[in-house]
């Protein structure tokens, strides 16, 4: 069996690893690369081995940075099954034809405002080659073997992170090899915790927050403060979130923090329909969450969605407080963008970010304490407070991902650490070394290993 790191080596985004086994050809997640330019660049590249000879993949979840590649892979002549959970599928349908869209919209824009240096700008692909990639989904149960093609096998188990996100366990005649997808967290509030790991001779396990521990606080505390401030204020609180997982888990935070806290009872707007849409895909797959159906419905319809732009502008042009809930979580694109165009100027107001901002993105930026950022070709000054709520974060930290590494009963005979910055996945990588005592590197991107 031969590995190859295609992406998610060096980087925290765009997952993809190709696995050979016996003239076969599977492709382990299928994503973006998201942040600095260099890293966005290379999904213009060709595709290191033709799409046509891959013969399925499998994905671990459904966040672009580990699906948003597979529109342009079956243009390119990828034309097997995707394989992945249904909970992801449903997601999938939400968030691939979306990112077609945005960058339609991104083109579009760039060429209106004759900021690209590109003559037409063009998207990577389009919302019709979206939707055009989902049929060739396949669903398959957690816990279910399925043959990938003679002699090589693959199980899910639940790893948390996000709705129907999976572990995936690989199995050859000869040798296993088990992916972690992106590990969540034992107590989240939300979804339940990691399942035990599949015991295999090898592991690929990411590293976003390898070199960090989650502040210890309580997030719905953390929360209930900045609203309460933000109001006295008169301003809104922004907040770039992720469409799928991060805006359902704030509304919860929301939901709990004005039963605890007694926060004003502030308007609560979701700003995208890519997030209405999801919300409405976590209640129907009310089962994987850790809350009853008639809680997670409630939580759901706390806050007020918008779909038209036309309602999203009138939100910016409020003179009351409230909240604004919008994509894209690293404000890399969406509605939030503009939101930060018209808000972020402003003293009242404050600009709350969730979770991970990957270096080079806006959101990154901004956090940097950055006093301007560039906006659909202009500098827009940064005069609101600037929050950061990291403990809210859907990832484990290194404690957590350690803890679940642990409950392997006998260690890999190698561990492969990615999807980190160099700096994150160096550190796991001596965490894991000196706390298991097991033999992990970090690999490079476009390295391959033959797994005996």
């Amino acid at each position: 069996m031969k590995l190859t790191f295609l992406g998610a080596a060096g980087t925290v985004t765009g997952s993809k690893y190709l696995i050979e086994e016996e003239g076969r050809r599977i492709l382990v997640d299928c994503g973006l690369f998201q942040g600095l330019k260099q890293l966005r660049l290379l999904n213009r590249d060709p595709f290191p081995v033709s799409p046509a000879s891959i013969d399925a993949v499998v994905l671990t979840h459904a966040h672009l940075d580990h699906t948003g590649y597979l529109p342009l892979l079956v243009k390119q002549g990828f034309r097997g099954p995707v394989i992945c959970t249904e909970p992801t599928f449903d997601l999938c349908t939400v968030l691939l034809p979306d990112s077609g869209h945005l960058q339609e919209e991104e083109a579009e824009t760039a060429n209106r405002y004759g900021y690209s240096k590109h003559s037409p700008a063009l998207p990577l692909y389009t919302r019709e080659d979206a939707v055009k990639c989902l049929d060739s989904f396949e669903t398959v149960t957690f816990g279910q073997d399925i043959e990938l093609a003679e002699g090589l096998t693959a199980r899910f188990s639940r790893a948390g992170h996000m709705l129907g996100a999976a572990s995936i366990l690989l199995r050859s005649r000869n040798s296993s090899i088990l992916f972690s997808g992106d590990i969540g967290r034992p107590e989240d509030d939300l979804l339940p915790a990691p399942e035990v790991p599949e015991e295999a001779d090898y592991l690929v396990v990411e590293s976003t927050y390898g070199d960090r521990l989650h502040a210890p606080e309580d997030p719905t505390g953390i929360l209930s403060e900045v609203v309460k401030r933000t109001a006295a204020r008169g301003g809104a609180v922004i907040i770039p979130a992720f469409a799928v997982g991060r805006a359902q888990s704030l509304l919860l935070h929301l939901w709990n923090a004005r039963r605890e806290n007694g926060i004003p009872d502030i308007p609560i707007f979701v700003d995208s329909p890519m997030a209405d849409q999801a919300t409405d895909v976590y209640e129907r797959h009310a089962t994987e969450t850790r809350l009853p159906a008639d809680l997670l419905a409630a939580v759901c319809n706390s806050g007020t969605f918008t779909r038209s732009v036309d309602d999203s502008k009138k939100i910016d042009r409020m003179a009351i407080p409230r909240i604004i809930i919008s994509a894209s979580g690293m404000a890399t694109g969406g509605r939030v963008v503009h939101h930060l165009k018209m808000l972020a100027d402003d003293p009242r107001n404050t600009i709350l970010f969730s979770g991970y901002q990957a270096a080079g993105t806006r959101g990154a930026t901004i956090l940097g304490g950055a006093k301007a950022v560039k906006i659909h070709g202009q500098y827009v000054p940064i005069r609101a407070e600037v929050v950061s709520l990291e403990n809210i974060s859907a990832h484990a930290d290194y404690s957590e991902i350690l803890g679940w590494m642990g409950r392997f009963s006998s260690p890999p005979r190698k561990t492969f650490v990615t999807h980190g910055e160099p700096v994150a996945a160096d550190a796991l990588r001596l965490h894991i070394k000196e706390t298991l005592g097991w033999d992990a590197v970090v690999p490079a991107m476009g390295e391959s290993v033959t797994l005996d």
